[in-house]
């Protein structure tokens, strides 16, 4: 007979989703890379994206958390000290060396450990990378004289355009993805937007931990992690945080997970269906309406962990987010490069905003407020403090706002 679900209110929930998010109480003190590695180890990932209209959005999602830090120590911890590296996880993110063991089981087993999720890819992995053989051969070969930007590989150009439907751009940008996913390259640095590609047992030091895990070890890892990561979390959920669509056997997992009594099952007031919160962190759900909880104002990058997976921030906090990025202009109901505003347990709005390099301004294109969001000047005038203090991250001089703002926040926010 399974254990009774624990019982929990959507206020609790949502909470403890911001407190495991690192999006509550005051920003922690002390040397940046550790808490760098601390927010990233609590979240499992972070998505990597290079789009700089404000700042790319992994930067702002550790500044979310951290407050103000040095681009260079975060990448010290990338490329110097090797703490951290770039692989596929939610998407390609930032995640610990320490969990080279999850990531090293996974590359082994690849194409093999990509679930239905991925739709046909493993099928035409399977196909696809026995027919280049050869050009595998001599993208590595190239790469034993040191690393390579895709544009300096000598097949690339012959190649482009014609990466079978992968929607590579071309043979060799397709090759290095399944390079990347079997763990034989690396990404070793940055030049702009582009990726510098390195050989793997190049770049990694020795002391790093090449342990094979079976498949059902990094399965129930990965879930843990991720029910830790958003305090309760759905199957579906699980599936698409951390080790996005790498679970063959994920009801396995979490029923071997809940034999054990690492995870429990919960039911959220409102909320139908299956969910889970971790064994660790019941005695934190239940504290979530005690004055131990501290609401901080936070703006959330486009890429935000939170936002990762749509369906579990909709069903939350009732908050849906579209990256109008991708949408034609004529389409966009919020801006190019939206911002939620969170406040507590509770999404406010969401500010459009650029920053203006040469003028050294950041420009607030727009601010809109989500239905029912309070007005008043304690509100607002968090909401513009928060903006400031981007703004001071960014290094602007200035922060310039438009006339579409709220009107119930005007009088702060202009």
């Amino acid at each position: 007979m399974s254990e009774a679900a624990i019982s929990t209110t959507l206020e609790r929930a949502r909470r403890l989703t911001v407190t495991k998010q690192r999006l509550a109480g005051k920003l922690p003190t002390g040397p940046a890379r550790e808490a760098i590695l601390t927010v990233i180890r609590d979240l499992g990932f972070v998505q990597w994206d290079p789009v700089n209209v404000v700042a790319p959005s992994h930067v702002l999602t550790l500044w979310s958390r951290i407050g103000n830090f040095r681009l260079s120590d975060l990448d010290r911890l990338l490329w110097d000290e090797k703490k951290l590296f770039e692989h596929w996880s939610h998407a390609a993110s930032i995640v610990l060396i320490e969990d080279y063991p999850l990531f090293y089981s996974m590359m082994r087993r690849y194409p093999e450990s990509l679930s239905k999720s991925w739709g046909r890819w493993r099928e035409r992995a399977r196909t696809w990378l026995p027919q280049h053989a050869e050009l595998r051969k001599a993208i590595l070969r190239q790469m034993k004289k040191g690393p390579l930007r895709l544009s300096e590989f000598e097949d690339h150009v012959r190649t482009k355009g014609q990466a079978d439907g992968w929607g590579f751009g071309s043979d060799v940008s397709t090759m290095l993805f399944h390079l990347q996913m079997s763990g034989e390259v690396i990404i070793v640095g940055h030049e702009g937007n582009q990726n510098i590609w390195g050989l793997s047992e190049t770049f990694l030091p020795s002391s790093v931990e090449r342990k094979h895990l079976s498949e059902d070890e990094v399965e129930r890892a990965g879930a843990e992690r991720t029910i830790r990561a958003l305090g309760t979390a759905s199957p579906s959920e699980i599936n698409r945080y951390f080790l996005r669509g790498r679970y063959l056997n994920l009801k396995d997992a979490l029923n071997t997970l809940q034999d054990e009594s690492t995870i429990h099952r919960v039911h959220i007031t409102g909320i139908g269906g299956e969910r889970y919160v971790h064994d660790r962190d019941v005695r934190l759900l239940e504290s979530m309406n005690s004055d131990a909880w501290q609401p901080r104002m936070s703006l959330l990058a486009p890429f935000d962990n939170l936002l990762a997976v749509r369906e579990g921030t909709s069903r939350l906090f009732g908050f849906d987010y579209v990256h109008e990025n991708f949408l034609p202009k004529d389409k966009r109901k919020f801006g190019t490069y939206v911002l939620p505003i969170l406040w507590g347990d509770r999404f406010l709005g969401r500010v459009d905003p650029r920053m203006d390099r040469r003028t050294e301004k950041l420009h607030i294109n727009s601010i809109h407020a989500e239905p029912g969001a309070p007005g008043g000047k304690d509100v607002s005038s968090k909401i513009g403090e928060t903006i400031a203090h981007l703004g001071e991250f960014l290094g602007a001089k200035e922060v310039v706002y438009t006339a579409r703002v709220p009107k119930a926040w005007r009088n702060s926010l202009r």
